[in-house]
This record gives C-alpha cells, structure tokens and sequence, in this order.
C-alpha cells in the first residue's frame, strides 16, 4: 500500500511537537494520546492495529496485531486523524518527554526502520507499525530497553522522538559502534546489533556505564540520544523524597502545622 505524502512544520527546541497538514482525505496515524491539537474537519477514529492492511483483518487479525502491540508495551490501540474537510486541515502531535522528534522517510532508507519500542510518535497511513524480535538470548536478556524492538515498514514518512540532543552517524561496512542499552534510538535495517560485556571487575562493579554495551555494526544509519526517558526518571526518582516524612521544610503546604501535630 503505497502512504499518503505529508506535509510537516516542527515547532519548539527542547520540548518540540509537530504540525502535519494533511490534503482532503490523507490520513496520518500515531499512538494514542500523542494529538496535542487539530483543525475542525480532521476527524479521529480509534483502530486496532496501524490501518496498513487493505480491507479488513478480521478478528483474530486484529486480536493478533493488538497482542503485538502489548509486548511491546504500547497501548492496544492506535489514533488515526483524517481529513474530511474540502481544504488543507493541520493536525498536531506533542513528544511526550523533554527531546526532538526525528522525521524519517522509509522510502530513502529502505523500506524499513527499526527503532527502540516507545520511540515511534506517528507515520503517514500504510507504514506498518510492528515488532522486531533479536534472536540472540544475549540480546533478549541484557539488552537494557529490551531486546523487542519496532520496527516501521513501507514508503511514508513517519516520525520518531528521543530524550536530550539525538545524533546521527553513519557506519561503514564493518565499522562498530558501542553504544550505551539505553541510548540507542533506531537503526537501518541492514545494521548488526548485539550485546558486548563491558569486561573487568572494576569496569563492572565501580564504572558506572552499566555492564552491557550495545555493539552496532555497519553499514547503515544509528540514531542515539543523550538522554534516554529511563535515566531522566531514575534521577528524578533518586532526587524525590523517599517518604511523606522527608517532606517537612520542603515547601509542603501544612509546614508547621504538620509538625505541630506531631509533637
């Protein structure tokens, strides 16, 4: 199925979000709960799946792409937004944590991208948003965001977002990249992914990096962030007070009441 042709904008720096304009009856898809806002005559429908397939799946097609979606912990549902008016009509989708939303054209890469699981924000209609298992158990059980990955396929455009500042680099044949679990973003579909343990006592105990690498080799596209939402929420979680008590002299709204109470 060949994707409808969008036209975007992106707005913002650290906390970007996407404006797509989309002709008379162009349809873009994206998670649910990513739509920040939309014109009058985009209407929305709620679907099963990525509405990629021609004609209807069926049940058990639709079951089946919706338990897909489940492992990799996204929601059973997708969003899609169609433009039923007679002009051009904008709708427009928020990154969910601080970062940048990444465009990306399958047709210039390939046909196919694979990305970290909650990386992918919204595609033209008729990319197939699916899954892609790493067959190595090394993967399967060090590879820190987990070794079940997305991957999109067709010949739209889609949109993917990531933590912090995202870098693109370009491997050669056989050139290798390490690269912290949690930091990779996406990869072409011709890039060799495995896991490498860092090695030594002191590396391993004391270093602080994680003990796994994740070990890309060329040739192809990898898309990295600098923060990864898993890091940024385990420092806000270690900054948190540990329990309501901690809470006094805090700024908490009770104050000195609250201590009064206690004593």
């Amino acid at each position: 199925m060949k994707s409808h042709e969008l036209d975007y904008k992106l707005h913002g720096d650290d906390m970007q979000f996407v404006e797509i304009e989309l002709d008379p009856k162009e349809t873009v898809i994206a998670e649910a709960g990513a739509m920040m806002m939309m014109d009058q005559n985009i209407m929305m429908e709620t679907i099963f799946g990525d509405g990629s397939k021609k004609g209807s799946p069926g049940l058990f097609g639709a079951l089946g792409g919706a338990a897909k979606r489940v492992l990799t912990g996204e929601s059973l549902f997708m969003t899609s937004f169609t433009n039923e008016g007679h002009e051009k009509e904008r709708v427009s989708f928020a990154s969910p944590y601080p970062g940048k939303i990444i465009p990306v054209d399958l047709s210039q890469l390939g046909g196919k991208l694979i990305c970290q699981k909650d990386a992918f924000l919204c595609a033209a209609k008729g990319v197939s948003v699916g899954i892609d298992f790493k067959k190595k158990l090394s993967v399967g059980f060090f590879g820190g965001e987990g070794f079940i990955l997305q991957k999109l396929e067709g010949d739209g455009l889609c949109f993917i977002h990531a933590g912090g500042t995202i870098i693109k680099k370009e491997l050669q044949h056989g050139q290798k990249l390490k690269v912290d679990t949690g930091c990779l973003v996406a990869m072409t579909k011709d890039i060799k992914y495995d896991i490498e343990f860092v090695g030594g006592i002191k590396n391993t105990l004391f270093g602080g990096e994680g003990v796994f690498f994740a070990s890309l080799t060329g040739p192809g596209d990898v898309w990295i962030q600098s923060l990864p939402f898993s890091r940024l929420a385990s420092k806000v979680f270690a900054s948190a007070p540990q329990a309501y008590g901690d809470q006094k002299g805090e700024g908490s709204i009770l104050g000195s009441l609250g201590n009064f109470f206690e004593n």
